[in-house]
Parts: structure tokens; C-alpha cells; sequence
């Protein structure tokens, strides 16, 4: 059976942020998360296109200042929990990201 983290959860420790930050808005694009008003539920809403526009997507500067305390103490613990799975990863496999190549 798998497992599921809620995606208040991935929104809430940083994981959506990080996710965007490091890997989709310099590719143009950023998973969204919508919030149901009237339960306020969590779903994933659908990935923003901005690939046309050269230089991707960047935090809005007033809301990067705004919660600029926030946003480090997200990305601080992101951070920690990949350098553990890196750390498993590599003493196991000898990478931390898959190859794409078959095992020998």
C-alpha cells in the first residue's frame, strides 16, 4: 500500500517551496497548491506554464521580505532532511540521484 504525506503537510514543512524554488521556477513552471474555503482541504491545483518567459519564475519580492523568516526556516529543514537521504543513499547505492542506467 502506499503512503501519502497531505499536502498541507509538503505545503506547511517547506517541501512545495523548495520543490518550486530549486527545480520547476527556473524551468518557467510551479506546482500549485488550491485551499477549499469553505473546508480548507489541500489539494494540488495544476503546474503554472511560464516556459516562454526566459528567465522562469521568481518569488514576488514584497512576499519573499514579507516571509522571508519562514521561507529560510522551510528551506533550512528541506535541506536537512535531503543531506540525510543523500547521506542513506549514497553509503547504500554509491549516488543520491538515480542513474539512468541499469545496475550492474
Amino acid at each position: 500500500m502506499k503512503k501519502h504525506i497531505h499536502i498541507k503537510e509538503f505545503r506547511e514543512a517547506g517541501y512545495l517551496q523548495e520543490l518550486n524554488r530549486r527545480f520547476l521556477h527556473p524551468l518557467g513552471l510551479a506546482l500549485e497548491v488550491s485551499i477549499d474555503p469553505e473546508t480548507g482541504d489541500e489539494t494540488l491545483g495544476g503546474v503554472w506554464d511560464y516556459r516562454k518567459d526566459p528567465l522562469g519564475i521568481i518569488f514576488d519580492e514584497k512576499t519573499l521580505a514579507k516571509h522571508l523568516d519562514i521561507l529560510q526556516h522551510r528551506a533550512k529543514f528541506v535541506e536537512q532532511q535531503r543531506q540525510i537521504k543523500i547521506a542513506a543513499r549514497t553509503k547504500k547505492y554509491g549516488w543520491s540521484v538515480q542513474p539512468l542506467k541499469p545496475a550492474k
